[in-house]
């Protein structure tokens, strides 16, 4: 039997078509094609038509891969820019003529629950962990244990396309524009209402992205960025590189989708923040607490979470 998660987020569609072997889920296909269906949602609380179209034009070519692959049970969530943007009913039911099911729009608690069972697995962590997932409208933190699961979470207004449309206007960024958004993603962190504990697993495109192009890895690999760990400098340095840049190279290099090139500088700080964030928790004397923070990074996130779901007949 074959399953398939959707995952529609802010700025990207992801598709996992699995079955399982053995006792473990094996991806059959994989896909990622970025809509951007969060665009102007930050500002208008509405979709944006072209956005709409992009997604629609997605779902209807992820709905012909389902069906060419005999897909049995199929499940697909909404994410952030569902969940803040007027349009959503119409939305959901094109999509549905797509699909074949309806997509159902998770709260952040939820999205945040998926995202650490499906970040997780294939990386054999134990003991505490947790997992950030920087999407386009939003960042979900989540701690808990990798053997018990969950233990709590808070989904954060900052994500790479909100703070890009909030405070980007130059090409490179000024200073000034970071620092703005570096503010916004420290003033959401400070308001989690728990603080980061064991290892570090960040989980989405921007974390991939920047392992991929901190290590070079072309053509993209899942297998060399999953289990992946970078240090704090490694970050630091892969985001200065690319803030450093105007648009026009970023959307030149072999590493970064080019659809991703204009978000990848605030999604990056985003990530560089939660990493300090994760440095300031750890108590005094801990070993390495500047720039030993060590970033395990995830391939996976809410779609393995859902086929996870659909494996084990749970509700979805």
């Amino acid at each position: 039997m074959r399953f398939a998660a959707i995952d529609i987020g802010t700025n990207s569609v992801l598709l996992l078509i699995a079955e399982p072997r053995g006792g473990e889920l094996v991806p059959i296909l994989e896909r990622a094609t970025i809509t951007r269906l969060g665009q102007g949602v930050d500002a208008t609380r509405a979709l944006a038509p072209e956005a709409v179209t992009r997604t629609l034009d997605c779902l209807a070519a992820y709905g012909e891969a389902m069906r060419a692959a005999g897909v049995s049970r199929v499940a697909a969530v909404g994410t952030s820019a569902m969940r803040d943007a007027r349009g959503g009913d119409a939305f959901r039911a094109e999509a549905k003529a797509r699909l074949g099911v309806e997509p159902r729009v998770v709260s952040g608690r939820e999205e945040a629950e998926l995202t650490f069972e499906g970040a997780l697995s294939g990386l054999g962590l134990s003991g505490p962990v947790t997992v950030f997932d920087v999407g386009g409208g939003s960042t979900e933190i989540v701690t808990g244990d990798a053997a018990s699961g969950l233990a709590r979470a808070t989904s954060l207004d900052i994500g790479s396309v909100r703070l890009t449309e909030r405070h980007v206007k130059s090409d490179p960024p000024t200073a000034a524009e970071l620092e703005a958004v570096r503010a916004d993603v420290r003033a959401a962190l400070s308001s989690a209402g728990f603080p980061p504990s064991g290892a570090l697993v960040g989980v989405a495109g921007t974390v991939t992205t920047l392992a991929a192009y901190a290590r070079d890895v072309f053509p993209y690999d899942a297998s060399r960025v999953h289990g992946a760990r970078m240090s704090r400098d490694e970050v630091v340095s892969a985001v200065g590189s690319l803030a450093a840049m105007r648009l026009e190279a970023r959307r030149g290099l072999r590493t970064v989708k080019p659809e991703r090139a204009d978000v990848i500088v605030a999604g990056g700080v985003i990530v560089e923040e939660v990493l300090a964030w994760a440095a300031e928790a750890r108590p005094l004397g801990t070993p390495g607490v500047d720039s030993s923070v060590e970033l395990v990074v995830s391939d996976r996130g809410v779609r393995w979470g859902l086929a996870r779901r659909l494996a084990e007949g749970r509700e979805v």
